[in-house]
């Protein structure tokens, strides 16, 4: 045995084991505990570090270095080796620590005679509580079977450090809140909507009481028979009918399905049985590897399907120790709101749908799976609500606002009422909206205006007949991709785009080819780096270079609408050759149509996203090219105006309701016009009643929305006279003025139209 390798892990398990029963207090436990790991190491120093409730790391207990610095030794959340391992929650394997630019000498520890270091982080529910280390006079590496040693019992050290009163695990050293007091959260809404309620605390954690298997043979039985139970759960998951009616999460569920059988997953945690641990403790072990893992990525999608694999952890140790489901409904108050760090899709279906009124979670976007399966149940959701689990707790009143991101935890009096009357309104409100949504979109002077939604989903579709839209003015095909954990197939491609064209019959569907790239890179499809996304390699740019990638996708859109009308246009096209390539490869896939005898769309109709302000100054030469023009109305103002608009010291700084922007849009609807070549926007702007007015002014008559902006625009629509509008906005946009927002809340009042 090479000098240093551990006696084996088992072996110190076992020792631990006999240290927990015997009858001692919890310091002397952890002194018994570092001497034991020292010795099965072969170390001269093993150390121990839990965080206070200061978010200071204390030495607690150590063997080799100076006892009198125990509970004296202090360091701060990334001081030191031994800060940065709490830091970055990962570990560190130094044969010279003392030449490394992190290291903090203690002079009290008396650690100065000693070279190599190897520390591992200690967690507990998802949080670095603490950090055990050990130390050797000789420089050398630490080898790969005394690192996953240490990393064993350090998971067992987080059961002890958590049997007293050593460290508070449930705020990972974080200050409490006042209780008693009210609080705004901000965060994102994910989910529309707005709703009063009971916190009710979504708690996945499972407390382990056995670490150290007894039996290893048997834990193996039994995290076996637990995979297979776990299996089975998500199978009949997919079969039941509520997610037939939901419709487009039965895809998310499906690769939630595919990571369960994951054998990587599976060898992972039979490692962690075989090294000692109860199946219970190898499945949070694994667990536990998986978070750190997760608090690395950035990469939005990649982080998704880490929480797939905590959420399958999850339901695992619930498996392996019986407590298989969430609150019964008989459990649940008749307005939850479940609070969560994380959520899985399965989890959230695990609910009584009955009793569910909202979700607030400390992580979580918009095309996550469990935002995509809230939005399909009209769940109102916010995430991004840093550390809401440290200040709340259950019972608690809650205000959850899906619209504004906003989250109040015990709200006062005037809050609560504030909301009541909100709500009231709305109520009122959302009735005048009904009573719209077989009305026509016509003007007060007889000016037709076709207001359509941007949609991306199946789960998008039922809102064409429930707010009256006209159409589809941006169904974003990419939606797709990003939920898949694969690159969808052409069948199944082809399903979703009939299916939108079934639902809309007889109205106008304009599909907008892959915008992959700057936010929405897909991890099965290689994407270096790069320092301006959103200005880089994305949309059509990509396709250009990979048109394998978009030949495929129109291929699957042409077989969709074979025999009826398809409306397909293209994003980012930054220069009129770029528009040229592309139609030629649509000219190819419909050759390719007629060879095999298939037939063609009855109506084709190509068209282009106008997104890059330098496309606006080739439209005389464009137009004649191009059936219709869809304005992007986000990407065209932000790079207009060369700001991002994801930054929050931007937000506000340029409004879209100024000079120059209004002249670029103006511009762009007189040259359309001209050309008689359709033009349409979709964006935020088209969505917001007193924009939409303007953009209606500048000669605007078809607009693209949120679902939820069809019911405010309309009732602004049919009070509006076109006529008027238009000959105001004329005379606004040819003056210099700073005011013109005022002066369009100024003329909405004068005419009594309601923006």
């Amino acid at each position: 045995m090479p000098q240093g390798s551990p006696l084996g892990p088992r072996v110190l398990l076992r020792r631990l084991r006999e240290i927990m029963a015997e009858p001692q207090d919890t310091q002397t436990r952890l002194n018994l505990v570092v001497s034991a790991i020292a010795a099965n190491l072969v170390a001269e120093v093993c150390s121990l570090y839990l965080l206070r409730g200061d978010n200071r790391l204390e030495l607690y207990a150590t063997e080799g270095l100076n006892s009198d610095a125990v509970h004296q030794t202090f360091l701060q959340i990334g001081e030191g080796l031994i800060g940065t391992v709490a830091q970055t929650a990962k570990h560190i394997n130094l044969s010279d620590a003392q030449a490394h630019p992190k290291f903090a000498y203690r002079p009290e520890t008396g650690e100065e005679i000693y070279k190599s270091m190897m520390g591992v982080p200690i967690m507990r529910g998802g949080r670095v509580i603490g950090v055990l280390a050990v130390q050797n006079r000789t420089m050398r590496n630490y080898v790969d079977e005394e690192l996953e040693t240490l990393e064993t019992v350090a998971m067992v050290l987080a059961e002890v450090a958590a049997s007293g009163t050593l460290v508070d695990v449930e705020t990972g050293g974080a200050g409490q809140i006042d209780p008693l007091h009210s609080h705004r959260l901000h965060g994102t809404g994910l989910a529309e909507g707005i709703v009063m309620g009971q916190v009710v605390l979504h708690e996945p954690r499972v407390d382990i009481t056995q670490i150290i298997a007894v039996n290893p043979a048997a834990e193996r039985q039994k995290l076996d028979e637990a995979l297979q139970s776990l299996r089975q759960s998500v199978d009949r998951m997919l079969r039941t009918s509520e997610l037939d009616r939901a419709g487009e999460h039965r895809e998310v569920l499906q690769a939630y399905q595919m990571f369960a059988q994951d054998k990587g997953w599976t060898a992972r945690l039979h490692e962690a049985v075989d090294s000692g641990l109860t199946a219970a403790a190898a499945a949070e072990r694994v667990q536990m590897e998986n978070r750190a893992r997760m608090q690395k990525v950035t990469q939005p999608y990649l982080r998704e399907r880490l929480q797939d694999l905590d959420d399958l952890a999850n339901r695992l140790l619930r498996h392996l120790t019986g407590k298989t489901k969430v609150p019964s409904a008989e459990d649940l108050p008749d307005d939850a709101i479940v609070v969560a760090h994380t959520m899985g899709p399965a989890e959230l279906l695990d609910y009584d749908r009955s009793k569910l009124a909202g979700i607030v979670l400390e992580e979580g976007s918009r095309t996550s799976h469990v935002a995509i399966v809230a939005r399909a149940l009209e769940i109102p959701m916010v995430g991004g609500v840093s550390d809401i689990l440290d200040w709340v707790q259950g019972g608690d009143a809650i205000i959850v606002d899906g619209e504004l991101g906003a989250v109040y935890l015990r709200p006062a009096e005037d809050v609560r009422a504030a909301y009541a009357e909100r709500m009231d309104v709305q109520a009122k409100r959302q009735a005048q909206y009904e009573a719209l949504r077989l009305q026509p979109s016509v003007s007060r002077d007889g000016v037709a205006i076709n207001l359509e939604i941007n949609a991306g989903l199946i789960v998008d579709l039922p809102h064409l007949d429930d707010t009256g839209a006209n159409g589809i003015g941006l169904f974003r095909t990419e939606l797709q991709f990003l939920i898949s954990a694969v690159f969808p197939r052409f069948e199944e491609q082809r399903r979703l785009y009939a299916t939108v064209l079934d639902t809309a019959g007889e109205r106008r569907v304009l599909f907008r080819t892959l915008d992959i790239g700057a936010d929405k890179a897909l991890p099965y499809l290689e994407h270096g780096r790069e320092e301006n996304p959103a200005m880089g390699w994305r949309a059509t740019r990509l396709a250009m270079e990979r048109p394998g990638l978009l030949r495929y996708q129109l291929r699957a859109l042409l077989a969709a609408g074979s025999g009826r009308q398809l409306n397909i246009m293209f994003p980012m096209i930054c220069d009129i050759a770029e528009f040229v390539q592309a139609r030629e490869m649509v000219e190819q896939e419909l050759a390719r149509l007629d060879r095999r005898g298939i037939e063609r769309p009855a109506t084709l109709r190509i068209g282009t996203m106008l997104e890059v302000p330098a496309l606006v100054w080739q439209l005389d030469r464009l137009l004649p090219l191009v059936d219709f023009v869809s304005v992007g109305s986000n990407d065209l103002l932000q790079f207009f105006f060369a700001y991002d608009r994801g930054n929050p010291k931007l937000a506000g700084r340029y409004d879209s309701l100024s000079a120059g922007g209004l002249r670029l849009l103006s511009h762009i609807a007189h040259e359309c016009d001209a050309h008689q070549v359709p033009l349409s926007l979709c964006g935020e702007l088209a969505g917001r009643p007193l924009e939409a007015m303007a953009l209606i002014g500048l000669g605007f008559r078809s607009l693209s929305m949120s679902p939820i902006s069809i019911g405010p625009v309309k009732l602004m629509l049919v009070n509006l006279d076109v006529a008027a509008v238009g000959e105001f906005m004329g005379e606004l946009i040819r003056t210099n003025r700073e005011d013109i927002r005022a002066q369009l809340i100024s003329f909405a009042t004068s005419q009594q139209v309601p923006v």
